[in-house]
């Protein structure tokens, strides 16, 4: 089987990341992998290394100049069984699920569409999931609320609607007294830091960081843990924003940003709570396994796919979008528990184990994408 990507941004989150460990082990599982994704972007850069066929264009003049750009999507997807597409958000027009749907059209090939999400975006349009009926199309949902979504609300039939969940690695991301030192030596923090919060990933407005500056600050002017402290971890368009705000709330003492890492489970190995406040657009975070995974209880908001893992008051907590005096409740009930940290923490782990082991994931893939085929 041929299998084909389209990774239609220059970011490098979660679903960047998944889509190269999903061309890693494809390869080394003996399929064919081509991938079309922006130039210099990381998709292309990384899957390239893993030996992947690369198709690359402008991530900006694709937008203005589409037609330029149709004989080299064509030649990328021409070969592929099926072409794995997330659904990012459109770009003055340009979507990359449609134009990828235009290629296949044009050039009559024989490519199964599936675009995969996990995010819910209400002013989305049914097109960016089936884009045209003359094209094949299939749906890869990654968390069940989407699937109900896009049979309710889209009314995109049931049979042209698989659910697979995407997992994470969880024999890579396990605890143990060797990573917890090195953990330690990576990120120093005050000696009596507790609890120490951890935010992983892009810094952007939908990930809702600044909800734990709220909280943090709420719980000190309360006279409530006094040690707490929070590492951001990452990069994005909201990192200057939310500088900006820890020195207007006065809390440099307790807060740290480090950059992005490719490393994330000395990340979780650091801290004691996920910190996970986020408003909108969202599937089913990597993030939220892998810290489960290593055993770090997690704090969220009740939203998409979310509550699929984080059970409340069982692997975690979960809290009303934008909520700050829920966030920050949840925080201390962690805090002042230890026992309740521990046994959320293995409640998580064994649930990561048993229903989200990515060992296993990959290849509910693989028959997904065979199913889709007939084969």
């Amino acid at each position: 089987m041929h299998i084909g990507f389209i990774e239609d941004t220059a970011l490098r989150g979660g679903t960047q990341i998944w889509v190269t460990e999903a061309v890693k082990k494809f390869i080394e599982a003996g399929e064919e992998v081509s991938v079309i994704a922006p130039e210099e972007s990381f998709v292309a850069q990384i899957c390239a290394e893993h030996g992947a066929n690369v198709a690359t264009y402008d991530f900006d003049d694709i937008v203005l100049n589409p037609d330029k750009y149709e004989a080299a999507w064509i030649a990328g997807l021409s070969p592929c069984d099926v072409a794995v597409t997330t659904v990012h958000p459109p770009r003055n027009g340009f979507h990359c699920v449609d134009f990828g749907a235009r290629c296949i059209k044009a050039a009559n090939l024989k490519t199964i569409m599936m675009p995969k999400t996990g995010s819910i975006v209400p002013w989305y349009k049914r097109e960016y999931y089936m884009p045209d009926p003359d094209v094949a199309t299939h749906v890869i949902c990654i968390t069940d609320f989407t699937r109900k979504y896009l049979e309710d609300v889209y009314e995109i039939p049931a049979d042209k609607i698989s659910l697979v969940y995407q997992g994470t690695e969880v024999d890579r991301f396990t605890s143990s007294a060797e990573s917890k030192a090195e953990a330690l030596k990576r990120y120093p923090l005050l000696k009596d830091s507790h609890p120490v919060l951890g935010s992983i990933g892009m810094m952007e407005n939908r990930k809702g960081q600044i909800i734990i500056l709220q909280a943090v600050k709420l719980l000190l002017d309360a006279g409530k843990l006094p040690d707490i402290h929070v590492m951001f971890v990452g990069e994005g368009p909201d990192e200057a924003m939310l500088k900006a705000v820890t020195k207007v709330y006065g809390l440099e003492e307790h807060i740290s940003f480090f950059p992005f890492t490719s490393e994330p489970n000395y990340v979780f190995d650091r801290i004691d709570i996920l910190a996970f406040p986020s408003l909108y657009k969202e599937g089913l975070p990597n993030v939220l396994l892998e810290s489960m995974s290593m055993k770090v209880p997690v704090i969220s908001t009740e939203i998409t796919g979310i509550p699929e893992v984080v059970f409340d008051g069982e692997t975690g907590f979960l809290t009303d979008v934008g909520n700050v005096e829920q966030f920050a409740e949840a925080i201390e009930k962690i805090a002042k528990n230890p026992h309740t940290c521990i046994e959320m923490g293995e409640k998580a782990r064994t649930l990561m184990d048993k229903k989200m082991n990515k060992k296993y994931q990959f290849d509910a893939f693989l028959e997904c994408f065979n199913q889709v085929r007939g084969k």
